[in-house]
């Protein structure tokens, strides 16, 4: 069966299909990707939204997420200048202004 014109390309090293990964194994090389520079920005920023100011305790670190400023979640340099935490809410506004702005730029 032809795949419509589209070719596979394979890259090196790549893995076999009978070789593939579990999804438990998927699950944590994202979480141990995503930790390192989350913890990192903790460090780099401290335990404090930078839209709203408030203070965190290690114990509700877990309400900081790491916002990029670009956009582009792959760039990580280590002195996180494309860092700022943000709490979960503000982290959420951020996100949701273009969608916001998106809904009333439309003619109706």
């Amino acid at each position: 069966m032809r795949n419509k014109g589209y070719r596979i390309i394979k890259r090196p090293g790549a893995k076999q299909a009978g070789a593939s990964r579990t999804a438990e194994d998927i699950i944590r090389e994202a979480r141990q990707a995503s930790t390192g520079y989350r913890e990192q920005s903790l460090k780099v920023h401290g335990l404090i939204c930078a839209k709203c100011a408030k203070e965190f305790d290690y114990k509700d670190r877990h309400l900081l997420t790491v916002h990029h400023k670009d956009g582009n979640s792959r760039n990580n340099p280590p002195d996180g200048s494309n860092w700022e935490n943000l709490c979960v809410y503000c982290h959420d506004d951020e996100h949701s202004r273009g969608l916001l702005a998106d809904y009333f730029s439309e003619p109706t």
